[in-house]
């Protein structure tokens, strides 16, 4: 019998259909399975992301497209005001993702947290149709009922449904929609930049559809109903959120914090004026005050790591006034187009639908990109930097804003006629608005080659665990733009006595503004033109000078040291043993 069964399991295992009859092996085919399973659940998370994304954008450029023409024909805003309020929602909707992230990070969970701003969000597209609708058209048992909400209530729910939908667009962006959900670590600079191009491409498509839409629909065919699609967008996103819920909340590495990187700041800036007025100590950078071995309460890694950030610091503050004059088109421009004929063809345009002519630029410009970038990075390899695409872009913008002045002087030219926007007859300049067109391109080409750029530079020019900081430390200068901007404005009409930027286009001189504009974008075009140098290979730099300020190479480099020192001893004939 023992002979018989030491047979059966030599023909078992030499009989390939023996194999058949036996249980599977627990390792190697769960490994198998698995992986068409992770491949799938990966690409099913990157949709959903994407779809929440378009949806977020949707709701955003649902609210912005006609938020003047709302301000100063609904609430009786003077026109610098209305453009202020747009400026700083927009503002507050790009700084508000940090604020959660912070949150997500420190106080609230993840889960907790994007439940709240996932209701923050469906109560503030929700109060907007409030705001906007006046019940004047209710009827009940066939009877005409008039019901106006009073202005001062109008304005306070409409600056309630503003704050809480913004607070609403930051944790979506900051918690559901951030870049690490996108699986880019593994990517080089060609793929990062190619994704930046593609992912800028698809969020200006999605713009190009609201502005031409919700624009018409608010202005021209139901304008109250206009605000009712944001509202069904931001539901169409919470109710994607909500059924993938467990599975797109990315959830990012733990090894660095935005308290970590101000704390390090703040405590080498402490730091440093304490010793520089009591003590002379010479350290290598202002930020290594922060280091433990030098008094400070942070590790070298989370000092070399805050380093490398800090190099950014000059690329960030460039792109303040950048950002201010890309705010020019849902304020200043958008204040020309809406003074100009809309007549098109028997055809009446709507004012928003003017920012399509800044959009196809880029919607044409990025395959161009693409072939560029693909020839200059096989032919340069990854040290190509797109510091000259940074470059031409500012220059685009600042050619925009004196082309905006130039047609604005040209506008005036041009006798008024009456015009028909929401209702209320305007009196405006009898120029077709196809005429603000230059304008629109030049800013239209800036886009193109700036924000997808400085994304690239933002995320591969840190450490790994910084990228997800670096690109909170971006989105709070272009925010610092947009309320620079309405900054401007405010001080131009205060300053002015409303000459420069006033309520009535054709009583003032807007044009003054815009040159006084785009003087300041000349001369910061010009400053990062002359910093642009630093970012060409500050990778290479950056990677070499933080790993050899790690306690580990610093180790290695000594032993390295000490070897060679005593195989100098041992090989020279000079020195006798003794010595």
């Amino acid at each position: 019998v023992p002979d018989a069964d030491r047979r059966d399991q030599r023909t078992g295992f030499l009989n390939p259909m023996a194999d058949k009859e036996q249980p599977p092996l627990p390792g190697r085919n769960n490994r198998a399975g698995k992986a068409p399973q992770q491949a799938e659940r990966k690409l099913q998370e990157a949709v959903c992301v994407l779809l929440v994304e378009l949806c977020e954008r949707f709701t955003f450029f649902g609210i912005v497209c006609n938020l003047i023409l709302f301000c100063t024909v609904q609430l009786g805003y003077r026109s610098h005001q209305a453009a202020m309020v747009n400026m700083c929602f927009v503002g507050s909707s790009t700084l508000t993702p940090v604020l959660a992230a912070w949150l997500a990070e420190s106080l609230v969970g993840r889960s907790k947290l994007v439940c709240v701003c996932m209701f923050l969000h469906f109560l503030g597209t929700a109060l907007l149709p409030v705001v906007s609708f006046p019940f004047e058209d209710v009827y009940i048992d066939r009877r005409h009922i008039l019901h106006t909400l009073p202005k001062r209530e109008q304005k306070i729910v409409f600056y309630f449904a503003l704050i809480t939908a913004s607070l609403g667009i930051g944790g979506i962006r900051a918690i559901v929609c951030p870049l690490g959900a996108y699986s880019l670590e593994d990517c080089g600079p060609k793929e990062l930049l190619s994704f930046f191009n593609w992912f800028h491409w698809l969020v200006n498509l999605n713009s190009a559809v609201v502005f031409v839409s919700i624009s018409y629909i608010q202005q021209s065919v139901a304008r109250n109903l206009g605000f009712l699609i944001p509202f069904v967008s931001g539901l169409m996103a919470m109710i994607t959120i909500h059924m993938v819920r467990g599975e797109m909340i990315y959830k990012p590495k733990t090894d660095s914090s935005l308290l970590t990187t101000f704390g390090v700041i703040v405590s080498a800036l402490r730091a440093s004026c304490v010793r520089y007025r009591y003590f002379s100590t010479a350290v290598p950078s202002w930020l290594d005050h922060a280091k433990e071995n030098q008094g400070g309460h942070y590790s070298e890694i989370q000092v070399e790591s805050t380093k490398c950030l800090a190099r950014l610091f000059p690329l960030f503050a460039f792109q303040i006034l950048y950002r201010t004059c890309i705010m020019q088109i849902p304020s200043g421009y958008y204040l020309q187009t809406m003074n100009s004929n809309l007549h098109f063809s028997g055809f009446v345009l709507p004012v928003a639908a003017m920012n399509v002519v800044s959009i196809v630029p880029l919607l044409l410009l990025v395959p161009v990109l693409e072939c560029i970038n693909s020839w200059l990075f096989s032919s340069k390899g990854a040290g190509h930097s797109p510091t000259i695409y940074i470059v031409v872009g500012h220059l685009s913008a600042a050619l925009s804003v004196m082309v905006a002045g130039f047609s604005e002087i040209h506008r005036k030219h041009f006798p008024q006629v009456e015009q028909t926007l929401s209702e209320e007859v305007l009196l405006v300049s009898s120029m077709p608005c196809l005429h603000l067109a230059p304008q629109y391109i030049l800013l239209g080409v800036a886009e193109a080659l700036v924000t997808p750029s400085c994304s690239l530079l933002s995320f591969w020019l840190v450490p790994e665990r910084m990228r997800g900081i670096s690109m909170h430390f971006l989105a709070l200068f272009n925010g610092a733009g947009c309320f620079m901007g309405a900054f401007f404005v405010q001080t131009a009409h205060a300053g002015t006595q409303g000459n420069w930027f006033p309520h009535l286009l054709h009583e003032g001189n807007l044009e003054r503004f815009f040159f006084f504009l785009a003087s300041l974008m000349m001369v910061n075009t010009l400053g990062f033109w002359s910093v642009a140098h630093r970012y060409n290979n500050l990778h290479q730099d950056c990677t070499r000078e933080f790993r050899g300020s790690l306690p580990g190479e610093k180790l290695l480099k000594h032993g390295k040291a000490i070897k060679h020192y005593n195989t100098i001893l041992e090989s020279s004939p000079i020195l006798s043993p003794t010595e």
